[in-house]
């Protein structure tokens, strides 16, 4: 059995995201299964319309929220941070029951640097996780802890963006 190892895809750059789905997308081209699964993330994107046409990855978001996390009182974080252990619990549940060769864990380091997900938890699991299983991690800022973990990571660092020109994301392409 092939060893999964753990990749880390962080930085303040466009292009972490569809670096994980380029990644899925090859995995689910061999014939694997591949759990996608978005932290902090609730509006429908195109990448998600593409990714239901193939029937050997799967999708698994949390609740939608009308708020960034910075703009959240205390218990909103709080409330957010119990859906999103829900939603891992969920996915620990079907990596028991299924075999799952990726599983991407898209903003989760965004989700643990905001206190809406246990880093602890995630750090836990990447020790323990299943010998086949490959992992990915996106996100901004990845602690230390995590990047000792990790067998791979790219820094997508941002040197002009269109943002900074007041250009909003634009369907298709950043959206």
């Amino acid at each position: 059995m092939e060893h999964g190892l753990i990749h880390i895809y962080c930085g303040d750059g466009k292009g972490k995201t569809t670096a994980c789905l380029g990644l899925s997308i090859r995995c689910a081209g061999h014939g694997n299964k591949v759990l996608f699964v978005q932290f902090l993330k609730s509006r429908l994107t195109g990448e998600l319309k593409s990714l239901e046409l193939l029937s050997n990855i799967e999708v698994l978001r949390g609740k939608e929220t009308k708020k960034f996390t910075f703009q959240m009182t205390a218990d909103e974080k709080q409330e957010v941070l119990r859906e999103h252990m829900r939603l891992f619990a969920r996915i620990k549940t079907k990596l028991e029951q299924e075999e799952v060769r990726l599983l991407v864990l898209d903003e989760v380091i965004g989700a643990c640097n905001t206190g809406v997900f246990d880093e602890g938890q995630l750090i836990d699991f990447l020790k323990n996780k299943p010998q086949s299983l490959e992992v990915v991690l996106s996100g901004r800022k990845p602690s230390s802890a995590l990047l000792d973990l990790a067998d791979y990571v790219s820094e997508v660092c941002k040197r002009k963006h269109p943002f900074d020109k007041g250009i909003p994301a634009r369907v298709g392409i950043e959206k």
